[in-house]
Protein backbone atom coordinates (compact mmCIF):
# COMPACT_ATOMS: atom_id res chain seq x y z
CA UNK A 1 0.00 0.00 0.00
CA UNK A 2 1.42 3.40 -0.90
CA UNK A 3 1.62 6.47 1.31
CA UNK A 4 -1.08 7.98 -0.94
CA UNK A 5 -3.66 5.63 0.62
CA UNK A 6 -2.76 6.71 4.15
CA UNK A 7 -4.93 9.44 5.64
CA UNK A 8 -3.12 11.73 8.12
CA UNK A 9 -5.01 14.14 10.33
CA UNK A 10 -4.67 16.11 13.53
CA UNK A 11 -5.74 14.00 16.46
CA UNK A 12 -8.69 14.90 18.65
CA UNK A 13 -9.41 14.00 22.26
CA UNK A 14 -11.46 11.07 20.93
CA UNK A 15 -8.17 9.55 19.73
CA UNK A 16 -6.76 9.70 23.27
CA UNK A 17 -7.33 6.04 24.22
CA UNK A 18 -5.71 4.82 20.98
CA UNK A 19 -2.75 7.17 21.38
CA UNK A 20 -2.30 6.06 25.00
CA UNK A 21 -2.32 2.40 23.91
CA UNK A 22 0.21 3.17 21.19
CA UNK A 23 2.45 4.90 23.76
CA UNK A 24 2.25 1.92 26.12
CA UNK A 25 3.11 -0.43 23.26
CA UNK A 26 5.97 1.86 22.17
CA UNK A 27 7.57 1.86 25.64
CA UNK A 28 7.28 -1.93 25.93
CA UNK A 29 8.70 -2.55 22.47
CA UNK A 30 11.56 -0.06 22.40
CA UNK A 31 12.61 0.27 26.04
CA UNK A 32 11.20 -2.86 27.65
CA UNK A 33 9.28 -0.87 30.23
CA UNK A 34 5.67 -1.10 31.32
CA UNK A 35 3.96 2.26 31.65
CA UNK A 36 1.08 2.86 34.03
CA UNK A 37 -2.01 3.18 31.77
CA UNK A 38 -3.83 5.83 33.83
CA UNK A 39 -0.73 8.04 33.91
CA UNK A 40 -0.28 7.72 30.16
CA UNK A 41 -3.97 8.44 29.52
CA UNK A 42 -3.76 11.60 31.64
CA UNK A 43 -0.54 12.60 29.88
CA UNK A 44 -2.12 12.23 26.45
CA UNK A 45 -5.20 14.14 27.60
CA UNK A 46 -2.89 16.86 28.89
CA UNK A 47 -1.90 17.68 25.32
CA UNK A 48 -5.53 18.15 24.33
CA UNK A 49 -6.27 20.15 27.49
CA UNK A 50 -3.36 22.54 26.87
CA UNK A 51 -2.70 22.86 23.13
CA UNK A 52 0.42 24.93 23.81
CA UNK A 53 2.03 21.64 24.86
CA UNK A 54 1.88 20.32 21.30
CA UNK A 55 -0.30 18.29 19.01
CA UNK A 56 -0.68 14.75 17.74
CA UNK A 57 -0.96 13.54 14.18
CA UNK A 58 -2.70 10.23 13.48
CA UNK A 59 -2.22 8.07 10.39
CA UNK A 60 -5.15 5.92 9.33
CA UNK A 61 -5.22 2.97 6.95
CA UNK A 62 -8.66 1.90 5.81
CA UNK A 63 -10.21 4.10 8.50
CA UNK A 64 -8.24 2.43 11.31
CA UNK A 65 -5.59 4.29 13.32
CA UNK A 66 -2.27 2.82 12.23
CA UNK A 67 0.20 5.18 13.90
CA UNK A 68 0.77 8.52 15.51
CA UNK A 69 3.33 11.03 16.63
CA UNK A 70 3.46 13.94 19.05
CA UNK A 71 4.93 17.33 18.17
CA UNK A 72 6.21 19.74 20.80
CA UNK A 73 7.85 23.15 20.37
CA UNK A 74 11.27 24.39 21.39
CA UNK A 75 11.98 28.08 20.87
CA UNK A 76 15.45 28.90 19.52
CA UNK A 77 16.62 32.39 20.32
CA UNK A 78 19.67 31.67 18.14
CA UNK A 79 17.46 31.13 15.11
CA UNK A 80 14.41 33.20 16.00
CA UNK A 81 12.27 30.21 15.13
CA UNK A 82 10.84 27.01 16.59
CA UNK A 83 12.20 23.52 16.46
CA UNK A 84 9.39 21.01 16.27
CA UNK A 85 10.29 17.92 18.29
CA UNK A 86 8.80 14.66 17.10
CA UNK A 87 8.01 12.39 20.02
CA UNK A 88 6.09 9.21 20.78
CA UNK A 89 6.35 7.92 17.22
CA UNK A 90 4.55 4.62 16.86
CA UNK A 91 3.17 2.58 13.99
CA UNK A 92 1.16 -0.49 14.87
CA UNK A 93 3.21 -3.57 13.86
CA UNK A 94 0.30 -4.80 11.71
CA UNK A 95 0.60 -1.63 9.60
CA UNK A 96 4.36 -1.21 9.30
CA UNK A 97 6.05 -0.97 5.91
CA UNK A 98 2.83 0.46 4.44
CA UNK A 99 3.77 4.15 4.39
CA UNK A 100 2.20 5.33 7.66
CA UNK A 101 5.32 6.94 9.13
CA UNK A 102 6.34 8.56 5.86
CA UNK A 103 2.82 9.96 5.47
CA UNK A 104 2.94 11.34 9.03
CA UNK A 105 6.30 12.96 8.30
CA UNK A 106 5.08 14.35 4.98
CA UNK A 107 2.09 15.99 6.68
CA UNK A 108 4.27 17.31 9.48
CA UNK A 109 6.72 18.87 7.01
CA UNK A 110 3.79 20.46 5.20
CA UNK A 111 2.44 21.95 8.44
CA UNK A 112 5.89 23.13 9.54
CA UNK A 113 6.46 24.85 6.22
CA UNK A 114 3.01 26.44 6.27
CA UNK A 115 3.59 27.82 9.76
CA UNK A 116 6.60 29.83 8.57
CA UNK A 117 8.10 29.68 12.08
CA UNK A 118 9.82 26.28 12.10
CA UNK A 119 13.56 26.08 11.45
CA UNK A 120 13.92 22.29 11.76
CA UNK A 121 12.34 19.06 12.88
CA UNK A 122 14.11 17.17 15.65
CA UNK A 123 13.56 13.85 17.29
CA UNK A 124 15.20 11.55 19.74
CA UNK A 125 15.29 7.80 19.49
CA UNK A 126 16.21 5.14 22.02
CA UNK A 127 19.89 4.28 21.50
CA UNK A 128 19.30 0.58 20.82
CA UNK A 129 16.41 1.14 18.36
CA UNK A 130 18.53 0.70 15.26
CA UNK A 131 15.58 -0.08 13.00
CA UNK A 132 13.95 3.29 13.76
CA UNK A 133 17.27 5.10 13.41
CA UNK A 134 17.69 3.63 9.93
CA UNK A 135 14.20 4.78 8.92
CA UNK A 136 14.84 8.28 10.26
CA UNK A 137 18.12 8.52 8.35
CA UNK A 138 16.35 7.40 5.16
CA UNK A 139 13.91 10.27 5.75
CA UNK A 140 16.68 12.86 5.95
CA UNK A 141 17.39 13.05 9.69
CA UNK A 142 20.99 13.12 10.83
CA UNK A 143 22.76 12.99 14.14
CA UNK A 144 23.68 16.33 15.64
CA UNK A 145 26.45 17.20 18.03
CA UNK A 146 24.01 17.19 20.95
CA UNK A 147 23.35 14.50 23.54
CA UNK A 148 20.12 14.33 25.51
CA UNK A 149 20.60 14.60 29.27
CA UNK A 150 17.93 14.68 31.94
CA UNK A 151 17.74 15.03 35.69
CA UNK A 152 14.95 12.61 36.41
CA UNK A 153 12.01 10.76 34.93
CA UNK A 154 9.74 11.93 37.75
CA UNK A 155 8.52 15.34 38.93
CA UNK A 156 11.16 17.98 39.59
CA UNK A 157 11.47 19.02 43.21
CA UNK A 158 13.25 22.12 44.52
CA UNK A 159 16.50 20.86 45.97
CA UNK A 160 18.20 24.21 46.29
CA UNK A 161 20.12 24.82 49.46
CA UNK A 162 18.67 27.43 51.82
CA UNK A 163 21.97 29.25 51.27
CA UNK A 164 21.34 29.48 47.51
CA UNK A 165 20.09 32.80 46.20
CA UNK A 166 16.97 32.52 44.02
CA UNK A 167 17.19 33.70 40.42
CA UNK A 168 14.63 36.45 40.94
CA UNK A 169 16.94 38.35 43.26
CA UNK A 170 14.73 37.85 46.34
CA UNK A 171 15.87 36.26 49.53
CA UNK A 172 16.13 32.51 49.86
CA UNK A 173 13.65 31.15 52.39
CA UNK A 174 14.85 28.27 54.56
CA UNK A 175 13.07 24.99 53.98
Amino acid sequence: MSADSVCVRRATAADGPTIARFNIDLAAETEGIQLEPRTVARGVQGVFDKPERGFYLVAELDGTPAGCLLVTNEWSDWRNADFWWIQSVFVDPRHRRRGAFRALLHQLRHEASASGDVCALRLYVFASNERAQAVYRECGFRETGYHILETSGERIEDTTSPRSAPLNGGSAAPR
